[in-house]
């Protein structure tokens, strides 16, 4: 008991107590945001440039297919890893990948390179978004755990924003390939130059591991074990998993098909921009919000209520026209986005042994991000089949919808605090 009360000590969890780190962690994903922000506006607008045909949507979605299978592969990797080796060097290596991410693009001869270029973009995400966020939650304590999922995935997803915007007007002023290069050599390497005040969070879990035990899936587990149990067995994992699945495959419509949407209606690169980037940057600044809110109200209403308004602003993209009226489509997106995405790895946290929470979080973020190959097959075959955008963008609105009411009526809260308010076991 004593030697628990010493480690509390050494190691005290809350954002505030550990505010240096949590920062640091914070410009780390921010980095990390620019990375994959920095080709949304710029590379599917110029996929004809790389010998993509018209009307040859599959072929076009392949390079977040591949991105999409990388990247949930290896956040089971990273995840368990991390409960091994410690955060820090998994997000080392994960930078590492990152490099060759604008050399292929810069030098690519078609669009096989930019596949290429997307299979280390998915090692890069999964080793480095999934460190970020776990050295967050391993920071803030189980009372903080909504709050700081929301920064991570705000930072991240402001990145991704300003990212989407500055290279579309980089693109037009110095071409999209030097554009690209610079934006993300530039990117990596400053995150490398951050990372060496970066400490490992694994003292904090093992701390928090020593104060108090918190149930299944059981820490004896074999890795098998617990994907099935998180996966198939445990309704309220299986239902937070198939989410996950559902809220990329809307990323995949807007990184895709929205470029191509949009310059099919006459808008240019900048416009675009400007679009996805209020996705992205409404998306990332209103979690420093919602992540909270769940903290004080629950996971279950912000992801519920996320879903329903993802479902009305692809509605409202499909029939609405002009910019004014695609960009406010893109807060209602950008705003469901911040509902249910933070909230959804508070949730999975909620019940996960300190010790497992690295590997449980890995398999959540597998289902999650193999979500951009699911929506990136199965819209790539829809655009495809219907020769057109618009039916993907249909049958996108209509997934979301069964995932939030899916949800609503299969998940109890899994926030201790308010399903004590609430009577719920």
């Amino acid at each position: 008991m004593n030697s628990a009360r010493a480690s509390a000590t050494a190691y005290p969890r809350g954002i505030v107590r550990n505010r240096g780190q949590f920062l640091l962690q914070t410009v780390q994903v921010f980095f990390v945001g620019l990375i994959i922000g920095m080709e949304r506006t710029v590379l599917p607008s110029l996929a004809h440039d790389f010998g993509v045909t018209k009307g040859a949507f599959l072929f076009l979605a392949s390079f977040v297919i591949s991105f999409g299978l990388v990247k949930g592969a290896l956040n089971l990797v990273a995840g368990a890893l991390s409960d091994r080796v410690g955060r820090k060097r998994v997000l080392l290596l994960g930078w590492i990948a990152g490099i060759p991410i604008p050399l292929l693009i810069f030098f690519a001869p078609d669009w096989w390179w930019i596949i290429a270029a997307n299979v280390f973009l998915g090692i890069h995400q999964a080793f480095t978004w999934t460190m970020t966020v776990t050295s967050q939650i391993d920071l803030a304590g189980s009372r903080q755990r909504g709050l700081a999922v929301g920064i991570n995935e705000a930072a991240g997803y402001v990145g991704m924003g300003l990212a989407g915007l500055a290279t579309g007007y980089l693109a037009v002023r110095y071409g999209p390939r030097w554009a690209l290069l610079l934006f993300g050599l530039g990117a990596i390497l400053l995150a490398l130059l951050l990372l060496v005040r970066v400490r490992d969070t694994l003292a904090w879990v093992h701390a928090e591991h020593a104060e108090h035990a918190v149930s299944a899936p059981p820490a004896t587990a074999g890795w098998m074990h617990a994907f099935v149990e998180v996966s198939f067995r445990n309704a309220r994992y299986r239902a937070f998993c198939q989410a996950g699945v559902a809220n990329k495959v809307v990323d995949t419509l807007v990184w895709v098909l929205f470029p191509l949407y949009f310059l099919q209606h006459g808008l240019g690169v900048v416009a675009i921009g400007w679009i996805t980037g209020v996705y992205g940057a409404i998306w990332g600044v209103a979690q420093l919000w919602t992540g909270h809110l769940a903290d004080r109200i629950g996971r279950k209403i912000p992801i519920v209520s996320g879903f329903f308004l993802l479902a009305a602003g692809l509605v409202a993209t499909a029939l609405v026209e002009g910019v004014v009226f695609w960009v406010l489509a893109a807060l209602v997106l950008g705003l469901g986005m911040a509902l249910l995405y933070p909230n959804l790895v508070a949730a999975m946290s909620d019940t996960a042994p300190p010790l497992e929470r690295g590997r449980i979080l890995g398999i959540y973020r597998y289902w999650r991000d193999t979500g951009y190959a699911v929506g990136g097959l199965l819209l790539g075959l829809v655009a495809q089949w219907s020769d057109g955008i618009l039916p993907a963008i249909w049958v996108t609105a209509a997934i979301v919808a069964l995932s939030g009411l899916w949800i609503a009526l299969a998940v109890r809260e899994s926030h201790p605090r308010a399903a004590r308010k609430r009577g719920d076991s």
